[in-house]
């Protein structure tokens, strides 16, 4: 269902798929060849913003479902126990129904993870690179499905048989009409929630640009457990409506993903401005946040603007004063009226500021600043396009890095719909935060310790030390250790990051066709972040030139450089699925 109607763009607009190694010496056109793979291919004359059903979701669901999935059950549209009941019935009736059955659940109980939220999330995730049934297969390569997705790929045949079995599609068919009649439901208070955001940001709403907001309902999933992703210029969100009130879905959730969807191209626009925030990051060290949000300024900065927009905006429990009627003129009301509201405005203030600073202990140190801000964005009428800029190059450095340190910092962070990383450091994401404090000689033990293991990840490895080698000024060594990774990795981010160093060292040399050909070859990677985008795009705009390294010890400087190579971005960014 189109929220609102757009023209698209041409399918050769929409971005290349991924490529798991490409040489300096591979001519950028071959890596574009292939179009990128889409979640719910866009039509001509679709939305940038759109509300769907997803038959191989359904598929999925089902299956979980069958196999003991119970989650939320009583609160969940009645929908769901009729196509359970429907679907015992067929079992019940079928010994070859049964079998796939058994053999369908067999595989689920032995690829169960002990998170509860991280085994229901890697289903979906292959569910939104599934053909439609009959088929039910990839629409991509194995190397180009979400990394989780990857661990329960073999569940298809066993799926599409026991599909088969039950006479699946027919049952799909038969609640359609229910289907269609959630997603009515949802539709007006979801367009609401898009458009109040973005007349608060004075944004206008998206036009078709290749990137998408895609928000899927799924009646056979818990209600109460949001289903968040980014994949390229997807946004996603998998949402299951409530049987109370019926068709009640988490819209805070859905805003909050729908925020990142509107601002993180502002904000990554300017990710090269954001360099003199990365001392800030020295404050978030002994945070209870994921670890991108220490190591990487832009995802911090991204996230703690969005929960300052939420906080301004939040709804405070208190209900607003009404002003007197036009026929109403006594003096005296209309002064009751204004004491109202000026006590009205105190006690909202105050419910906003124990949420600012319950947000800046659990991590979110700009929070503050932030919301500071946007108040002051409100106030004067201006939009957060122009207006993020002097958010960025305005702030004082050193005042919020001092204010930050005196932040005593809660045990447990905040949940977040959309997760990006685990919090638990181990192996070569401690190499990875040794790279970041400056221990290179610790990073480089705990990746020769992974390579002499033979079951070890020998490409995460060998990008640890690669970026070691560049700290280190040893070129040759590094892109021997990068070529490593392109030869045997198969995960995105880290292949979009390979290329994009090796284009900078391409660039300092000089080479600069070789240099442009690692920067394309960064593009076609299916990332899932935008910061690769953005930083490929800016090598291909102007090369790469290393900052001048002053020589100090990270010990005793805050404001030593990160990474002497000019990357900030310390990622061992092997993502657990959001949800």
């Amino acid at each position: 269902m189109f929220l609102f109607s757009e023209s698209a763009l041409p399918t050769n607009a929409q971005q290349p798929s991924s490529s798991s190694s490409s040489t300096p010496d591979t001519p950028a056109r071959e890596a574009q060849a292939k179009p990128a793979p889409r979640i719910a291919q866009p039509e001509a004359g679709g939305s940038a913003i759109t509300l769907e059903t997803s038959e191989p979701l359904f598929y999925v669901a089902v299956a979980l479902n069958v196999c003991g999935y119970d989650a939320d059950l009583a609160a969940s549209s009645p929908v769901r126990r009729k196509i359970r009941e429907e679907i015992n019935g067929e079992v019940a009736a079928s010994a070859a129904a049964r079998t796939s059955r058994d053999a369908l659940c067999k595989y689920m109980r032995e690829h169960t993870l002990t998170d509860g939220s991280l085994n229901l999330a890697q289903y979906i995730s292959l569910a939104l690179y599934v053909s439609p049934p009959p088929e039910l297969t990839p629409i991509v390569d194995e190397t180009e499905l979400p990394p989780d997705s990857t661990q329960v790929v073999n569940i298809l045949p066993l799926l599409r048989t026991f599909a088969e079995d039950v006479h699946l599609n027919a049952i799909w068919v038969e609640h359609r009409p229910e289907y269609e009649a959630l997603t009515a439901r949802v539709h007006d208070p979801l367009t609401k929630m898009v458009l109040n955001t973005n007349i608060y940001l004075k944004l206008p709403v998206s036009s078709y640009d290749g990137r998408r907001f895609l928000v899927l309902l799924e009646p056979m999933l818990a209600p109460s457990a949001t289903n968040a992703r980014i994949y390229s210029s997807d946004y996603i969100v998998v949402a299951s409506p409530a049987a109370d009130p019926p068709g009640a879905v988490h819209m805070d959730d859905i805003r909050h993903i729908y925020l990142h969807y509107e601002i993180e191209p502002l904000v990554y626009a300017r990710a090269q401005a954001m360099e003199r925030l990365q001392p800030l990051l020295k404050a978030v060290q002994d945070a209870p946040l994921e670890f991108t949000y220490k190591t990487e300024i832009v995802p911090l900065i991204t996230e703690c603007l969005i929960k300052a927009i939420e906080t301004q905006t939040m709804d405070v429990g208190l209900a607003r004063p009404e002003r007197p009627g036009p026929t109403v003129k006594a003096r005296a009301d209309l002064e009751r009226y204004d004491a109202e509201v000026s006590t009205y405005d105190r006690q909202a203030e105050a419910v906003r500021r124990k949420a600012v600073d319950l947000a800046m202990r659990q991590g979110w140190v700009l929070v503050d600043y932030f919301y500071a801000q946007i108040g002051t964005m409100e106030r004067e009428g201006i939009s957060l396009k122009e207006n993020i800029g002097q958010m960025v190059y305005g702030m004082d450095v050193d005042r919020e890095r001092h204010k930050d340190q005196q932040i005593v910092f809660l045990p447990q962070g905040s949940h977040d719909v959309l997760r990006r990383a685990t919090t638990q450091l181990t192996g070569l994401q401690l190499a990875e935060l040794k790279i970041f404090k400056g221990d290179l000689a610790g990073a480089s033990d705990i990746a020769n310790k992974v390579l002499a293991d033979p079951s070890g990840d020998h490409p995460q490895a060998h990008y640890v030390l690669a970026r070691v080698n560049l700290m280190q000024r040893q070129p040759g060594a590094a892109i021997g250790d990068f070529q490593e990774v392109l030869d045997s990795s198969k995960d995105p981010r880290t292949l979009a990051w390979s290329h994009i160093y090796l284009g900078r060292l391409y660039d300092i040399m000089p080479d600069r066709p070789k240099a442009l050909v690692e920067y394309q070859a960064a593009l076609v990677v299916r990332d899932a972040q935008p910061d690769t985008k953005a930083a490929a795009e800016q090598g291909i705009k102007t090369p790469f030139v290393a900052p001048k390294v002053e020589h100090e010890t990270h010990d005793d400087s805050d404001n030593a450089p990160l990474d002497p190579s000019g990357k900030a971005e310390k990622d061992a960014y092997r993502p657990p699925p959001p949800h």
